[in-house]
């Protein structure tokens, strides 16, 4: 066993990684917490797109049947518009040879417009009692509608019956609405319509609560005396003919603009006109039938020229609003104006974001299963081809080889791994190259290579400097052609090394990539890692393999030509992933990279989240890292061009953009089941499940593992591939900010020891 030792240690100025490595500390936990916070900013964009769908606490159901033994009869028999003035119940009715034209149910975009223009034709005024949720979906329409001299009332927010609600519940309706009618056309309203309603003698025992509460707030509630029915689209003549009052009499006339298709409504409004035009009538709005009955009775009801809804946005206070406002509009001043425009706003973002999230989640889907085809097709192909009788690399190789170890504090591991490489098959020297470890990790290695009798062991000390100087500083110690990297806390079986240089044979091959097995696979952490491993990372270096663009030969087992190394510049500093960085500068330099799936490193996997957030951030951010430095093989011609536009897109896609992406497919499903059709929405996430666990049981297959971790899968997808998405996130984020890390030192706990025992 040879030992060099350090000479005595000078201060030496900090590595340019080191010297940053303080503020990107500095900046992790602001990272991490706006990783986060786009996930919920995400999660919160879909629940307000459901909610404004009336999906989110829609509640469809009916009261029927019930008494009106407590409403007062002069109420069940009154007139359509309903007040509370003084705290008494007053009814006002339409006057005669008057019509109120009223509609239900929108604003919506294909319907309502048209309404407006027949109105606009005809130089008439409506009445329009619009769903809250359609306003903040259609701000502009209502806008218009009020612009044009129209009045507005609240036909609540999600169209619900509010006799089935709580008060607290009532407020949230109507404020919401208040809210929406402010951001859109800058006002609020004293009118309301109960979903659900039609005459006053239908009031019954529950709604009558609610129409007193809504009374004491300011609310003038607003019934029918003649229903076109044009819901039904009964025809044409029938809504005309439904919707015509008894001779002479006034009435408040019910039409629908949205809440179906409304052909029949646009065709019958005309007709309808025309007709009450002939029989004399006038048309006018709520307010604007109050006013007249007003004026014909010689006195005041008052109810739209009180101030507004007590304790309503843009209520007390507001007075009764100018010349070019309804009597029944109030204008929206103050926090009630800038939360109506904010709330605007939110849902404008909503209904952007939502169809834009559905196509990124189609790219998405298509982009998934075509990987995973390509896998499956690809992994097929280059298992039978490296596994047929006839298949060889050339000549075995024989020669002795060099093995490095970079090893920072590991007195849990170091021990085993040189126990595994005592037992090798194939020649090799070992060279621990010690980083400035503080446990003792060069004294332990020395002792165990005493202890099993190693002669062909050295172990270099060196400052702390990186992994990436360790392995350099075991490379330009190496004493033979080739060099194998493995980690300090990685195992390998007796015939690992001989298989692992066997495709060197090939003078075409600069460097190999060995099987990383994850060792201790017991716990759930563990299983969902080896799932990974086996799945995600082995059937995509066959698919690679294949290509001949292969991203990266992983750190805890490769193998390099040392004369390839040392041409490309060695391990470099410029990236967290220095694996990643050197597999693609020997694509560059024209070697060709391959895999070997017979040489298998057992290593320990990350115990923790914690751990496998710091494991995880460092590989995804330092191959964004590798990917920008070589950037230029995108324009490159021959093998680096090969790689550029081959690899480079490959990797960015299924390595970046799709687990950016992929967690839509569970956001998705989660929205689907709450606001759409669970059954259908649940069958579909099965079906993915399937086609994923198809493919994992393939490379299973493939690998000879054990099927039972399997298992795991479906916990696997719904919460690995959350974190995974936030640590992909958060390296964006670094990315864009600039922060930097030093070799981050993982805990070990050196559980897995001999090949034997991996529990395999």
């Amino acid at each position: 066993m040879t030992t060099t030792t350090p000479s005595r240690r000078r201060r030496r100025a900090p590595t340019r990684i080191e010297r940053v490595a303080g503020r990107a500390a500095a900046l992790q936990k602001p990272r991490v917490i706006l990783a986060g916070l786009l996930l919920l900013a995400l999660t919160s964009v879909m629940l307000l797109d459901g909610y404004l769908r009336a999906e989110v606490g829609g509640d469809q159901r009916v009261r029927t049947g019930a008494g009106s033994g407590k409403v007062p009869d002069k109420v069940l028999d009154g007139g359509p518009i309903l007040t509370f003035r003084g705290g008494q119940a007053t009814t006002v009715s339409v006057p005669d040879k008057t019509i109120a034209l009223t509609f239900d149910d929108g604003p919506n975009p294909t319907w309502t417009p048209q309404v407006l223009a027949i109105l606009k034709k005809y130089d008439i005024p409506a009445t329009f009692f619009v769903v809250g949720s359609m306003v903040s979906r259609y701000p502009s329409i209502v806008a218009d509608m009020v612009d044009a001299g129209n009045e507005v009332g609240i036909h609540t927010f999600t169209h619900v019956d509010l006799s089935y609600q709580s008060d607290a519940r009532v407020n949230r309706e109507m404020q919401q609405t208040q809210l929406a009618l402010a951001g859109a056309a800058g006002i609020t309203t004293t009118l309301f319509r109960a979903p659900y309603s039609s005459e006053t003698d239908a009031i019954d025992n529950y709604s009558w609560p609610v129409y007193k509460k809504l009374g004491e707030d300011g609310y003038t509630s607003v019934f029918v005396d003649t229903d076109s029915d044009d819901w039904k689209r009964p025809g044409i003549s029938k809504i005309v003919k439904w919707a015509t009052p008894d001779d002479g009499e006034g009435a408040s006339v019910l039409f629908h603009d949205a809440g179906g298709e409304r052909s029949q409504t646009i065709k019958a409004l005309p007709k309808y006109i025309e007709k009450m035009r002939a029989k004399g009538y006038t048309f006018t709005t709520i307010s604007g039938a109050v006013q007249k009955q007003e004026a014909a009775d010689g006195g005041q009801t008052g109810g739209q020229a009180q101030g507004g809804p007590n304790g309503q946005p843009g209520g007390a206070g507001t007075g009764a609003g100018t010349s070019n406002l309804q009597a029944a509009h109030r204008r929206a001043t103050g926090a009630t104006l800038y939360e109506g425009k904010a709330m605007i706003g939110a849902v404008a973002v909503a209904e952007w974001t939502v169809p834009v999230l559905s196509v990124g989640l189609l790219v998405v889907g298509v982009a998934v299963m075509g990987r995973f085809g390509m896998m499956l097709i690809l992994a097929r192909r280059h298992y039978r081809q490296r596994n047929r009788r006839r298949f060889s690399w050339g000549p075995p190789v024989r020669q002795p080889v060099s093995v490095i170890v970079p090893a920072y504090n590991e007195k849990e591991c170091i021990a085993n791994t040189l126990k595994s490489l005592a037992q090798s098959t194939h020649p090799i020297e070992i060279i621990v190259v010690d980083d400035g470890s503080t446990d003792g990790t060069s004294e332990i290695a020395r002792a165990a290579a005493r202890e099993l009798g190693m002669t062909n062991v050295r172990v270099i000390r060196q400052e702390n400097a990186g992994k990436p100087a360790a392995l350099n500083n075991g490379v330009r110690s190496a004493g033979h052609d080739i060099v194998v990297m493995m980690d300090g806390d990685t195992v390998f079986e007796p015939d690992t090394v001989r298989q692992l240089v066997q495709p060197f044979a090939d003078p075409g091959v600069g460097a190999v990539a060995g099987n990383a097995k994850v060792g201790n696979r017991n716990t759930v952490i563990g299983a969902w890692q080896h799932i990974e491993y086996v799945m995600g990372f082995n059937l995509d270096r066959r698919m690679y393999d294949l290509l001949r663009c292969m991203p990266t030969i992983p750190g805890a087992i490769g193998a390099f030509r040392r004369e390839a190394v040392l041409e490309v510049g060695g391990m470099s500093e410029d990236t967290l992933a220095e694996d990643t960085d050197i597999t693609i500068a020997m694509h560059r330099a024209g070697r060709r990279v391959v895999y070997q799936e017979h040489a298998r490193a057992w290593t320990e996997a990350p115990g923790s989240l914690k751990q496998l957030w710091s494991q995880r951030y460092r590989w995804s951010y330092g191959t964004m890292q590798a990917l920008w430095k070589h950037r230029r093989s995108l324009t490159d011609k021959g093998p680096s061009g090969r790689f550029g536009r081959v690899g480079m897109p490959l990797v960015v896609i299924f390595q970046i953009v799709t687990p950016v992406f992929a967690p839509l497919i569970d956001v998705f499903t989660v929205y689907s089941m709450i606001f759409v059709d669970f059954r259908a929405a649940l069958l579909a996430w099965l079906a993915v499940l399937a086609v994923q666990l198809l493919c994992a049981a393939y490379a299973f297959r493939l690998d000879r593992e054990k099927y039972r971790y399997l298992l795991m899968m479906p916990l696997q997808q719904l919460a690995y591939r959350q974190m995974m998405y936030l640590v992909l996130i958060h390296s964006c984020i670094t990315a864009m900010t600039g922060g930097r890390l030093r070799w981050q030192k993982l805990k070990r706990t050196g559980e897995v020891g001999t090949p034997a025992g991996a529990g395999r």
